[in-house]
């Protein structure tokens, strides 16, 4: 009751606050545009524009948690339509900074040190202030240039408080509104909790940093700034600090004697590589997180929001943007069905024929102009149709493969990057759905089993004796049965544990 109480007050400060934007209308329900007037007391708006740019106005002032959310809804044009989620993908995460004061104080508490210690000098100016932290330039003592960031004191509390209500507003909608539970929306929330509470720990971001230098140790096209783990801590990250040209500024790229096309050539080998070769790969690489160095090559910052996708995934992935690139629609389709992402009781044919609906209007146009992110996006809107889930992981992919496309065209319009991947891509997909993958994997699962007989036979033996002497509960008929006529605790035929475990291998080798 207390918490029921709670949510209905903050949600109806959340109702004033879209209701004064006229926001509420995103809402497709008639009483909306009447709430929205009652709550306004008669008011005008204070925002006028399409739809998604209210509704991003809104979310700014609502704060930290909201800014993330409709970032996160931005991927889901399947749900709010192409044009608000693109008024919701050009939300910008930027908020006043909070005092330098405070960020000191902050860096010493974690730190466990004064900040003259930990740095020879400090910009007290942040150089970037976002909805979770900001960001300082400084050196270090022994004369290393960093960008520090800072944690903005009293998010974590914030988000508690929200991700409660939209947790409780998805536990109702999943309840009251069957229809709509093939959305998983109490999954969505929980993923978009787990994935801010990450970016909220700053070293977790430190962790994704180091393990995305890893995965490019050794490929100089595309490098990340080293961690400074010794004045990194939960509410502090120091990086080395990049000195690089913002990757939208194309004019500056070219006055500085760089190739366009080898930059371009180098973002969408970098974006394979994360996606199809690590199976991990930078979720928010927009134009302010990735910078162009003096060589040409890329560097990219803020490694909070990061994403994965398993190798089934991959292989899911590579034979659909392969279909759509050859045209082969069925194809498109079958994977669908054997990803299990459309129920086996639809039509094949007919979700071809919705893929074939899709892709021609978009694969008609001219290769530079073909957007395969905007592709998936409109496959994802006909989900309803086809009972299909929704998939987490690939709605922040599609969302990072339309920021990817859209550097790629900022460097060269007449360019498809997915054309410059293709290579890589059909390389993969022949590496890793070949006969020779498949029987290579086949036989390691088969010694991989093999490994685990040994354990498996000790643990059969072990359960064996445990329903011997009394440890597992059998029908009397059973145990008088297994400890012979005369009825004495005794030993079962010494074959039994063996046939035992060998029904256990052959099912486990069969699967």
């Amino acid at each position: 009751m207390i918490r029921a109480t709670r949510n209905l007050h903050r949600l109806f400060t959340i109702a004033r606050v879209l209701a004064r934007h006229d926001a509420l209308g995103v809402v497709d329900l008639p009483i909306a545009a009447l709430a929205s007037r009652l709550l306004r007391l008669g008011q005008p708006p204070d925002h006028d524009g399409r739809p998604g740019q209210r509704l991003a106005a809104a979310l700014v002032e609502l704060g930290p948690t909201f800014i993330k959310l409709g970032q996160a809804l931005s991927t889901r044009a399947d749900l709010l339509g192409e044009e608000m989620a693109a008024d919701l993908s050009d939300l910008q995460d930027r908020l006043a900074p909070f005092p330098a004061t405070q960020a000191r104080t902050i860096i010493a508490d974690e730190l466990g040190m004064d900040l003259d210690q930990a740095f020879s000098s400090f910009d007290d100016v942040p150089v970037a202030a976002a909805s979770i932290a900001q960001v300082h330039f400084a050196v270090t003592a022994d004369g290393q240039e960093v960008a520090v960031k800072v944690l903005r004191p009293g998010v974590d509390r914030a988000f508690r408080r929200d991700i409660d209500l939209l947790r409780w507003l998805a536990e109702w909608v999943e309840l009251t509104q069957p229809k709509l539970r093939r959305l998983r929306m109490v999954e969505s929330v929980e993923t978009f909790e787990e994935s801010v509470v990450l970016e909220m720990d700053l070293r977790f971001e430190a962790a994704a940093a180091a393990e995305l230098a890893e995965n490019f140790r050794g490929d100089d096209s595309f490098r990340v700034p080293a961690v400074d783990w010794s004045r990194t801590a939960k509410r502090v990250l120091t990086l080395e600090r990049v000195h690089g040209i913002p990757v939208d500024e194309r004019d500056a790229i070219a006055a500085a004697g760089l190739n366009l096309d080898e930059v371009l050539k180098k973002a969408a080998e970098a974006f394979f590589n994360m996606v199809f070769r690590d199976g991990f790969f930078h979720a928010d690489m927009h134009p302010g997180n990735l910078f162009v160095d003096r060589d040409g090559n890329l560097v990219a910052v803020d490694f909070g929001i990061m994403g994965r996708v398993d190798k089934r995934m991959r292989r899911f992935l590579g034979e659909m943007l392969l279909g759509f690139l050859n045209g082969d629609y069925r194809r498109v389709a079958e994977v669908h069905f054997e990803a299990g992402f459309v129920p086996a009781d639809k039509s094949v044919d007919t979700f071809t024929q919705a893929c074939r609906s899709i892709a021609e209007p978009i694969m008609g146009k001219p290769m530079h102009e073909i957007s395969i992110a905007r592709l998936l996006g409109q496959m994802f809107q006909i989900t309803e149709q086809f009972s299909m889930q929704t998939q987490p992981e690939l709605l922040m992919l599609q969302k990072s493969m339309l920021v990817a496309e859209g550097v790629g065209r900022t460097l060269d319009p007449t360019v498809n990057m997915w054309e410059l991947a293709r290579p890589l891509i059909e390389s993969w997909m022949i590496d890793n759905l070949g006969p020779q993958t498949r029987i290579k994997e086949t036989v390691l699962g088969a010694v991989g089993a093999l490994e685990r007989l040994p354990r498996m036979l000790a643990e059969t033996e072990k359960a064996y004796t445990a329903m011997m002497n009394g440890g597992l509960k059998l029908h009397p008929d059973t145990m008088r049965s297994m400890r012979g006529e005369d009825g004495r605790r005794g030993r079962a035929p010494g074959w039994l544990p063996w046939a035992l475990t060998a029904i256990l291998a052959g099912l486990l080798l069969w699967k």
